[in-house]
C-alpha cells in the first residue's frame, strides 16, 4: 500500500482560537457593516481573509530574528537580504521597503506618470490602486481562458501576446513605462505564468523598448507550477527555475508576506543602477534610508532565510498540496471553483453559486458574509467591491470574475480545518436558493474602497 502524504514539519508551538456561536457572528458582522475586514480576529476560527503575512515562520527563521543588527545605516542585515536578493533571483540592487504596496509606491513614483498605460495580467488591487492614483490606466492582457473557470489550461496567468502588442503598438513607447508581470496572478485565481510565457513577453517587450516589472509576491508557488507543468522544466531544481525567470524581468516588487514566509516586509529589486537612484530618493521619503527602508533588521534576517527555504526542500510541496486538498474537495461536492486550483488559494466562482443574486448586490460578498455566519470562516471577495468604480465615470465596474478567495496562511492550519471550511461551503450550496438577497454600499471610500467600505442589507433598499 502507498503511504499517503504527510507534512514534513512538526508542530512546536500553538495558538487558541476561539468557536463562536452563530448568534455571536450575526451580531459581530453587523457591528462592523458587514465588511469582514472590520472583525476582530478573536471573532473569526479559521481566518482565509488573505495569505499575507499569516503564515508560521520557521525555527531557522526565528533564529535568524535572534541575531538581526538594528544599525541604522550599514546593518550586516541589510547584506545578507542583499545576498540572498542576489543570489537567488540574480539583482544587483535593491531597496527594502515595509511591504509590497509600499515597493509599489516608490517604484511607480519614479516610473508612472498621467495618462500613462501599464498592461499587465488582471494586476492586483493595490497595484491598479497606484496607477489610477497617478491617473495612468491599468490594461488588463490576461488570456482570454483565465476567465472560464472550467477550462483547465495549465497557465491562466499568462498575457496574450496579441493584446499586450495591440497596447504596444497604439501607444507611444514614453507613454508605456512598464509592463507588469503577476506571479502567481492573484486576481485570476492565484494562476500561474509558463517560462515560456515570460521569455515571449520579454522579447516583445524589448522589440519596443518597455520594461519588465514583476509583481513576484508568490514567484515560488509559480516555479513549482512551471516545475510541475512544463515538460522542459521536469528536472529543473526550484532555484534553477527561479533564476530563468527573473532573468526575463527589468525590476521586481515583492510583498514578503507571501513567498518570504514573514509577518511584514517586502522591497524593490533592480538591474539598472540609474533606476536605484531615482527610486532611493523615494523611498528615503516614504519609507526609511536605504539599507533598513521600512523593515527592522531582525525582519530582513528572517526573510533572508525564508527566500531560502521557500526555494529549497519540502516547503513548496506541503503549500501547495494543502490547497488543493481544499480546492479538490470543493470539486467532489460539486461547488464551482476557479480550476485548476491555484498555488495560494481556493477561488470559488460565486456567480455560479449565487447566480439569482443582483450583480449589483455584490454577489461575492454576500457569499463570504454567508461563510463566515455558517462557520465563523472569513474569506474576502474579489469581484465587484474589488474592482472598484471607473475613475472617470463612477459607476461600478463589474469584472469578469466574482470570486470568494479562501487564502490559505502558510504552515498555520492542518486539514482539519480545510474540512470545516469545505463543509460550512457544502452547506451554503445545499441552501443557496434560500439566499434572496445580497448587500448594497451605505459609505465607500474614493479609491480600493473593499478594505474600508460599510454595507447593509440590499432588500432595504429595495422597492416593495
Amino acid at each position: 500500500m502507498e503511504l499517503p502524504f504527510a507534512e514534513s514539519y512538526k508542530i512546536k508551538m500553538v495558538e487558541p482560537i476561539y468557536k463562536s456561536t452563530r448568534e455571536q457572528r450575526k451580531e459581530w458582522i453587523k457591528q462592523a457593516n458587514y465588511n469582514l475586514f472590520n472583525l476582530r480576529s478573536e471573532q473569526v476560527f479559521i481566518d482565509l481573509l488573505t495569505d499575507s503575512g499569516t503564515g508560521a515562520m520557521s525555527q531557522n527563521q526565528w533564529a535568524a530574528i535572534m541575531t538581526g543588527d538594528e544599525s541604522y545605516a550599514g546593518s550586516s542585515s541589510y547584506y545578507h537580504l542583499k545576498d540572498a536578493i542576489k543570489n537567488i533571483l540574480g539583482f544587483d540592487y535593491f531597496l527594502p521597503t515595509h511591504q509590497g504596496r509600499a515597493a509599489e509606491n516608490v517604484l511607480f513614483s519614479v516610473l508612472v506618470k498621467e495618462d500613462d498605460v501599464v498592461p499587465g495580467n488582471s494586476h492586483f488591487d493595490t497595484t491598479k490602486g497606484h496607477i489610477e492614483y497617478r491617473k495612468a490606466s491599468a490594461v488588463d492582457c490576461t488570456i482570454d481562458e483565465a476567465f472560464d473557470t472550467e477550462s483547465l489550461h495549465p497557465f491562466k496567468g499568462n498575457l496574450d501576446l496579441n493584446k499586450l502588442e495591440a497596447v504596444y503598438s497604439t501607444h507611444p513607447a514614453e507613454q508605456i513605462p512598464m509592463v507588469i508581470v503577476t506571479l502567481t496572478c492573484n486576481t485570476s485565481g492565484g494562476q500561474p505564468v509558463s517560462m515560456q510565457n515570460l521569455r515571449d513577453v520579454h522579447t516583445l517587450s524589448k522589440k519596443y523598448g518597455i520594461k519588465v516589472v514583476f509583481d513576484s509576491a508568490r514567484f515560488a508557488e509559480n516555479a513549482w507550477f512551471i516545475q510541475q507543468r512544463e515538460d522542459e522544466y521536469r528536472n529543473s531544481t526550484i532555484k534553477e527555475i527561479v533564476a530563468e525567470m527573473f532573468s526575463y524581468a527589468d525590476a521586481m516588487t515583492m510583498s514578503s508576506k507571501k513567498d518570504g514566509i514573514v509577518n511584514i516586509g517586502g522591497f524593490i529589486a533592480m538591474k539598472d543602477e540609474e533606476l536605484l537612484k531615482q527610486a532611493s530618493v523615494f523611498n528615503i521619503m516614504f519609507e526609511g534610508f536605504n539599507t533598513y527602508g521600512g523593515m527592522a533588521g531582525r525582519d530582513m534576517n528572517a526573510l533572508a532565510v525564508g527566500l531560502d527555504e521557500v526555494t529549497t526542500g519540502y516547503y513548496l510541496e506541503n503549500r501547495i498540496q494543502q490547497v488543493a486538498y481544499l480546492g479538490n474537495k470543493l470539486i467532489e461536492w460539486g461547488i464551482p471553483v476557479q480550476k485548476p486550483i491555484g498555488g495560494h488559494a481556493v477561488f470559488v466562482d460565486a456567480k455560479k453559486f449565487l447566480g439569482h443574486v443582483p450583480k449589483e448586490e455584490y454577489i461575492a460578498q454576500t457569499l463570504a458574509i454567508e461563510l463566515y455566519l455558517e462557520a465563523g470562516v472569513r474569506g474576502v471577495e474579489v469581484g465587484t467591491l474589488l474592482a472598484d468604480r471607473d475613475p472617470k465615470t463612477r459607476e461600478n465596474r463589474y469584472p469578469k470574475l466574482e470570486m470568494l478567495r479562501l487564502a490559505i496562511p502558510r504552515r498555520t492550519y492542518t486539514n482539519n480545518h480545510m474540512d470545516v471550511v469545505a463543509v460550512a461551503l457544502k452547506n451554503i450550496f445545499d441552501r443557496r436558493e434560500e439566499i434572496d438577497h445580497g448587500y448594497r454600499i451605505k459609505k465607500e471610500a474614493p479609491i480600493m474602497r473593499h478594505f474600508s467600505v460599510e454595507l447593509e442589507h440590499a432588500e432595504k433598499g429595495r422597492k416593495k
